[in-house]
């Protein structure tokens, strides 16, 4: 759907319905593991042209056993092949709702922040006549000073000479 203005909610209930969805998504994948950085940097690497190799060895191996020792581990191998096969179907269509979340998540933040800076704005005007917002105003305010001072730093530490 292409961007417009994101005014919608997500109800408490649908929230929960999306958070049970995935629950039930982790219960149906109970094999699923986390790597550590040195399990990945030294496990073999996959990927979309290794499919290929992956799927023409299964195939020939399934159509010549007889060349396999007794102690290869066909069944094994075959449950990898085919589960390695519906995970990178799986992942591509999280893949692709992860983007979309993220979009949207960028989208709707970007809105609430424009609203955000509509209402700082009339804080601020509205303080300098309003008893009692001028507090809120320099709450409000900090975001900016702390953006200000972080702009300073990276400013003076570009231009300071290296020793």
């Amino acid at each position: 759907m292409p961007y417009q203005d994101i005014n919608t909610t997500l109800s408490d209930k649908d929230l929960q319905d999306i958070k049970q969805a995935i629950a039930t998504i982790q219960q149906k994948m109970p094999f699923l593991v986390t790597l550590s950085a040195e399990e990945r940097k030294r496990l073999y690497k996959m990927g979309d042209r290794r499919l290929a190799f992956v799927q023409n060895s299964f195939q020939a191996a399934q159509s010549n056993r007889n060349i396999l020792p007794a102690s290869f581990d066909f069944d094994g191998f075959g449950n990898d092949y085919r589960l390695s096969s519906n995970l990178t179907e799986l992942l591509m269509l999280l893949r692709q709702l992860t983007e979309q979340v993220d979009d949207t998540l960028m989208a709707v933040g970007s809105e609430a922040m424009s609203s955000s800076l509509t209402v700082y704005d009339y804080v601020k005007t509205a303080a300098k006549k309003t008893p009692g917002l001028k507090a809120i105003a320099e709450q409000l305010g900090t975001l900016f000073k702390a953006l200000k001072a972080r702009a300073s730093k990276a400013t003076n530490d570009q231009s300071a000479p290296s020793l």
